[in-house]
């Protein structure tokens, strides 16, 4: 009875269940058969590995190309497609298995985290697993076509296929090739479509639902209002990927070490690339060790923004950063109201907006002071790789694989922080507030 109890609590279930997805995930990676040496993997590439996966961020301490078996290869690609199933889908799944219902706690949690009612919650899990096969199955098509010049025969074109269309759609970041994928950089049969995937992944399932409903679906050719969520989401995505490709051609387009010696048309397929990679995909095109001050820079804000919310991205989400955007221009025009596409943003959402961003940014700066005080990297080096952590991105400097293991704990955390979200507290704490039956007296005090 108090499992059962505790079970019907999303709130407690969803860290439960990427724990035990990272314990699982961890337990298959130390089998032998899972390294290509037959030997057991150290328990910190193991775990760091299975967190990474679940996690859907691509850091590493090992090079999966190399270092991992083939059966080690799909127990990764096997924990990316877990994560990026969601977490509030695989509570809702676990809750309504165990318990025979949905309790409406969790309803309400799953109906705020895609947007839907409290009817259509059931059939949630059913409709994104549906777009989430679809487009890793066409993407894994045109990447076999792809990769075939590439690989031994079909079945390794395949395999090659199959992985990087379900890290690229979850965002994940992982790669069967040394250096990820830096010799593809100028092929764009392989760089576009999961460029893509990238996108698609990472604007959020409620915002595809609707893409799709407007314009394949029942509401085809219906002017219907857009909702501020895909506003928000599509705006947001769409203004960061020009701004992201804008910036990084400017610093890059003449490093020698990076862009610079390139030629021209590989240079506007890796800008293409620099733009969408760090929205929290984290596949590695050049070598982010040799980038300038500026797109260092550029990618902390990038990494840390991430995609839409419910979605496969990480990052504190655009939504996010909307509503903040539009809460001070409200404030600066001196409107009472925050207005997105002629509908009022409730307080509330306005507070947790803030308590999100507040959240992130204190614990990337409390992992980043670790770090540099547990190691003897510079500060720039080890903010690029926590923020990488956090936003579940993957990209990296080069500097994880020579982290102390309490280094690598950290970024460990940072993954699963990152993943399970802020939100699912501020939700959990949301559901048991109080709420007052009198109004205080207003006090006025000064700002700024």
């Amino acid at each position: 009875m108090r499992l059962t109890r505790w079970l019907s609590h999303p709130a407690r279930v969803v860290p439960a269940v990427y724990l035990a997805g990272i314990a699982v995930g961890s337990a298959l990676l130390l089998l032998p058969v899972a390294t290509s040496s037959g030997e057991s993997a150290p328990l910190i590439h193991a775990a760091f590995t299975a967190v990474s996966a679940i996690c859907i961020t691509g850091l590493t301490t090992v090079d999966t190309a190399t270092y991992w078996s083939p059966v080690g290869q799909f127990v990764i690609m096997a924990l990316i497609q877990v994560g990026g199933f969601g977490i509030v889908t695989l509570a809702s799944l676990l809750t309504l298995v165990v318990t025979g219902r949905i309790s409406l706690q969790g309803s309400l949690i799953a109906g705020q985290e895609l947007h839907a009612g409290l009817g259509s919650v059931l059939r949630v899990p059913r409709m994104i697993a549906k777009v989430m096969f679809t487009i890793e199955a066409l993407v894994a098509f045109v990447l076999t076509l792809a990769f075939r010049p590439h690989a031994d025969g079909w079945a390794s074109a395949t395999w090659y296929g199959v992985f990087h269309a379900v890290s690229a759609f979850n965002n994940a970041g992982f790669a069967l090739f040394s250096d990820n994928l830096v010799s593809f950089v100028g092929d764009p049969a392989i760089i576009v479509p999961i460029c893509v995937a990238i996108v698609l992944g990472g604007l959020g399932f409620p915002v595809l639902f609707e893409v799709g409903h407007r314009f394949f679906g029942r509401g085809r050719g219906h002017r219907a209002r857009w909702s501020v969520n895909s506003r928000l989401a599509i705006a947001g995505t769409l203004s960061l990927l020009v701004l992201g490709a804008a910036v990084f051609a400017f610093a890059e387009w003449n490093n020698p070490r990076t862009l610079g010696s390139l030629p021209l048309d590989d240079r506007g397929l890796a800008v293409l690339a620099g733009a969408v990679f760090p929205r929290t995909a984290g596949f590695n095109h050049i070598d982010y060790g040799a980038v300038s001050e500026t797109t260092l820079g550029l990618y902390y804000l990038l990494m840390f923004i991430g995609g839409g919310s419910a979605g496969t991205a990480g990052g504190i989400k655009v939504g996010t950063i909307g509503i903040i955007l539009a809460t001070v221009a409200a404030e600066l025009r001196g409107e009472d109201q925050v207005v997105v596409g002629h509908r009022a943003i409730p307080a509330a959402d306005q507070r947790a907006a803030l308590t999100v961003v507040m959240l992130g940014s204190a614990t990337v700066a409390l992992a980043t002071l670790f770090i540099v005080v547990d190691d003897r990297f510079a500060w720039q080096q080890v903010l690029f790789e926590t923020i990488s952590a956090f936003g579940t991105v993957g990209l990296t400097t080069g500097i994880t694989p020579q982290l102390r293991p309490e280094s690598l704990v950290v970024l460990m955390l940072l993954m699963y922080l990152g993943r399970v979200g802020t939100v699912s507290v501020a939700a959990a704490l949301a559901l048991r507030a109080r709420h007052r039956h009198y109004v205080l007296p207003e006090e006025k005090t000064n700002v700024g």
